[in-house]
């Protein structure tokens, strides 16, 4: 997997006319780790794979070859089930079914692992269910990162220290959380055991329509115009 993830970036970047050289230096990485990474010989980190999918404009689909084509009819395609709406229902997704056997992993370089779930592919949210074993952080160096969208994991087992800006917190089993992903964050494991959870970034890469249909269902629960208009700025804006 980390040779196709590889692989993708190096794609994403050659098809858009940026060096290696010049990604990495706006990345403020090394280009022989870029290189590395590219040809499957590294693993990047979290906070060095979110800079490189945000200068890119690349989603976590993009990068595992997972891109949703038209819904089918039942059959399986690539461990995957797509079933089409329901009757009377069809200016909505139909089923997706991600198969147990078939859930697309990523191994970062201190050990943090990704497992990609079923989710449409409409850039609006990236499922992921995440796991920091002890003493795993999200930066090699201990740098913050962030990244454009907003932020939701509820933690399944485990603890984690989240570092949010200049604060400190603790995290255990059974708290949920959630922040806007542009304020410098970041996530180490301090603790004995193996720290495991569910995350949906939403908005960090949504094409535009994508936040208009999130926005409409936000103004339609009454929320208020405020949060349907911060739904529609979500993805606008990637790390700086």
């Amino acid at each position: 997997m980390e040779e196709q993830i590889g692989q993708a970036l190096r794609e994403a970047r050659k098809a858009q006319g940026i060096s290696l050289r010049s990604l990495a230096a706006d990345t403020g990485i090394s280009a022989s780790l870029l290189s590395q990474v590219e040809n499957g010989k590294s693993y990047p980190s979290v906070e060095t794979l979110y800079m490189l999918v945000s200068r890119l404009g690349v989603s976590l689909d993009d990068l595992l070859g997972l891109k949703v084509r038209a819904p089918a009819t039942g059959d399986e395609t690539e461990g995957e089930q797509r079933l089409p709406a329901s009757a009377g229902d069809t200016g909505r997704p139909g089923l997706l079914i991600q198969r147990a056997a078939d859930t697309p992993a990523l191994t970062m370089d201190s050990g943090v692992r990704w497992e990609r779930l079923a989710s449409f592919d409409d850039g609006l949210v990236e499922a992921l269910l995440v796991t920091y074993p002890s003493g795993a952080s999200g930066s090699a160096e201990g740098a913050l990162m962030r990244h454009s969208g907003m932020e939701f994991a509820y933690l399944l087992e485990g603890s984690l220290t989240l570092i949010l800006e200049f604060d400190r917190y603790e995290i255990a089993a059974g708290d949920s959380f959630c922040f806007d992903s542009t304020r410098p964050h970041l996530y180490v494991n301090h603790g004995l055991e193996t720290a495991r959870g569910l995350w949906y970034v939403v908005g960090r890469n949504a094409p535009e329509h994508a936040r208009d249909r999130l926005a409409d269902l936000v103004a339609q629960m009454g929320v208020g115009v405020e949060a349907a208009d911060a739904v529609r700025s979500l993805g606008g804006k990637g790390v700086e």
